[in-house]
């Protein structure tokens, strides 16, 4: 037997004080109402009305009862309430999780916007470039550099990427700026380590030829942060995705070399995207996090399917 919906059964009947009209509340016939009470009784082992052929009233048992049922039934409909107030604002604490670098380049700076705007909502921000299984590590949305792999989520498009050569003007006042990709093997290149082997850079000509460059340098890291800091302060080349060094190019700390080739790195392609376990009904606090990520993201680089507006 439903006991909630044998619960629900048995408020009506009090509340009509008869079968029939507590069926025509609920839709119901008259003689399915009598079996729902019948069935609660056997389930209880106690009588829960007198039953006259002009008169329904409870017994003590009844009574006892009612008061617990309209109890409970009280409580489900705040519960639903609750659940369906959380739903229509953004509320509870939203757990992210991002590459260090685009966290702190692009997240952490537009968090005051999206928290004012949304302050019952509290963000639990979480940086490493260890790949993550958002239901694993119980985390509201994933931002992911690259391409992507796992199908049992959900992705949104925050932005395109590509890397990009560039260098400080105080190195390249040291060291005459590339030509081509073979006098980049001849520079002090910064790497980002992946492995334990020698890094290749690989060049793209506007016809697809592929040029690979075995580089080495006097720096390497594992921290996105240390090599655009690295780069800015003119200890070499470096390769760093496009949307971290806009406001280097655009005041001159950096300057962008070789512009007329494309860097490939299967790592990095691809762009940023938001990853997420898929949800029949997703949380409006992280539906308002990727529209406010969506808008923040295009405002400075344009639209996600296309290549970003650079300096």
């Amino acid at each position: 037997m439903d006991s909630l919906r044998a619960m629900r059964v048995f408020q009506a009947v009090v509340q009509s004080g008869s079968l029939s009209s507590a069926g025509r509340q609920l839709g119901l016939s008259a003689p399915s109402v009598t079996r729902q009470i019948q069935a609660l009784e056997e389930e209880l082992g106690a009588r829960l009305f007198h039953r006259t052929s002009r008169h329904l009233s409870l017994t003590e048992a009844g009574e006892l009862y009612h008061r617990q049922v309209e109890q409970i039934l009280a409580q489900i409909e705040d519960a639903k309430a609750a659940v369906a107030n959380l739903q229509a604002v953004p509320r509870g604490t939203l757990r992210v999780h991002a590459r260090v670098l685009v966290g702190q380049l692009w997240i952490v700076p537009a968090l005051p916007r999206f928290l004012a705007a949304n302050p019952e909502v509290k963000v639990d921000l979480l940086l490493s470039n260890l790949a993550v299984d958002p239901v694993e590590r119980q985390v509201d949305v994933d931002i992911r550099i690259g391409a992507l792999a796992d199908s049992r989520l959900i992705a949104r498009r925050l932005a395109t990427s590509e890397r990009i050569l560039c260098a400080a003007p105080s190195y390249l006042a040291r060291h005459p700026p590339p030509r081509g990709p073979a006098d980049v093997a001849r520079h002090d290149c910064l790497t980002y380590r992946i492995n334990l082997g020698r890094p290749v850079w690989r060049f793209l000509d506007p016809a697809g030829a592929l040029t690979e460059v075995p580089v080495a340098g006097s720096f390497q890291t594992d921290s996105g942060p240390a090599l655009l800091s690295a780069a800015t302060a003119g200890l070499g080349l470096a390769l760093l995705p496009d949307w971290s060094i806009l406001e280097e190019l655009r005041d001159g700390r950096l300057v962008r070399l070789l512009p007329g080739l494309r860097v490939s790195h299967m790592e990095f392609d691809n762009g940023i995207h938001a990853v997420y376990p898929d949800s029949r009904r997703m949380p409006t606090k992280l539906r308002s996090f990727l529209d406010f990520l969506s808008d923040h993201f295009r405002d400075r680089l344009g639209p996600p399917d296309t290549p970003p507006r650079l300096p």
